[in-house]
């Protein structure tokens, strides 16, 4: 079989999934695991100054990606360029892509424009996972297209394992810690689809969150009154110096300053664009990155320490 992979996410679980050697194609985004950086990349971002969409790769500040994704998506233009003429000489036979989010990836419609250009038969599929059971039932899908079902089942197997090991590591704990993801920054944006899930996976509440929905924009004062336990950052497609860095520009906000997590020490900044933003296989490392984050005291938790580091929020 010849895959195309139009999905960061998708790109793992096929490799997951021991077809990697199957796949003639990729997004300009798909960087793990690091074989797929080998494999032709289809897409482009076309924001300014060559930005990715989410910044993973420029120098931009959260506000600034946010207002040029934003006027782009309100004029009616993709964020992603897709290389029709690359994806025919390809000859996939199957294509995946997804509906879910204009940000995230290339859009369906891009997809089906560019496919009228195919001489064969591909077959065009769209993942659209919301939960963490959604993205089990995602990787028992993509096992059965590419002819990898045993495959499949030993990797949801293996990962609902872990789900059991961490839901039992963190019960006995004696705080379960009220909890805020951001998602982005500047705005403030909520942790929503599967995030949620993630943080009560790792032993804490989820507040001002929107299970199996889109992220939603936060007002500081909501965040102020809520003033939680905790706070994880983890900005859609930032690696970890640029959250940090996203994360410390947050010291001019006062609501953010007087936040009893901020004043406590106790704000986590994540990796978001290796973990927490794609729904793959990976979703478990970022539900252990929370629960070491969220409950310290435990030591027996998995740490991932390239994944996440404290805020250090001085004297």
């Amino acid at each position: 079989m010849r895959i195309v992979s139009l999905l960061p996410s998708a790109t793992e679980i096929v490799y997951a999934l021991g077809a990697g050697g199957e796949i003639v194609g990729v997004t300009h985004e798909c960087d793990f695991p690091a074989a797929a950086r080998s494999k032709p990349a289809l897409t482009a971002s076309t924001l300014p100054t060559g930005e990715s969409s989410l910044g993973a790769a420029s120098g931009s500040n959260a506000a600034t990606i946010d207002r040029h994704v934003r006027e782009r998506l309100h004029s009616g233009s993709s964020i992603y360029a897709l290389n029709a003429q690359l994806l025919a000489e390809l000859e996939p036979d199957l294509i995946i892509t997804q509906e879910l989010c204009p940000v995230c990836a290339v859009s369906y419609e891009q997809v089906g424009t560019a496919m009228k250009r195919l001489k064969g038969d591909a077959r065009l599929v769209s993942l659209e996972p919301s939960s963490l059971e959604d993205v089990y039932q995602t990787i028992d899908a993509v096992g059965n297209l590419i002819g990898r079902r045993e495959d499949a089942v030993r990797l949801v197997d293996g990962l609902r394992a872990r789900e059991r090991a961490l839901r039992a590591a963190t019960s006995a704990a004696q705080f379960f810690p009220r909890t805020l993801v951001l998602e982005w920054t500047d705005p403030p944006m909520s942790g929503g689809h599967w995030t949620p899930s993630l943080v009560e996976l790792a032993g804490a509440t989820p507040i001002l969150a929107h299970p199996g929905e889109d992220s939603q924009r936060l007002d500081w004062d909501a965040i102020a009154a809520s003033d939680p336990d905790a706070v994880i950052v983890a900005p859609c497609g930032f690696d970890l110096p640029m959250a940090l860095r996203a994360t410390r520009s947050l010291a001019s906000t006062p609501q953010w300053r007087a936040l009893r997590a901020v004043r406590s020490g106790r704000v986590a900044v994540v990796d978001g664009n290796a973990y927490v933003n794609r729904p793959g296989p990976r979703l478990l490392d970022s539900a252990e990155i929370f629960a070491a984050a969220i409950h310290p005291e435990i030591s027996a938790l998995p740490q991932h320490p390239d994944g996440w580091v404290r805020l250090d929020v001085g004297p």
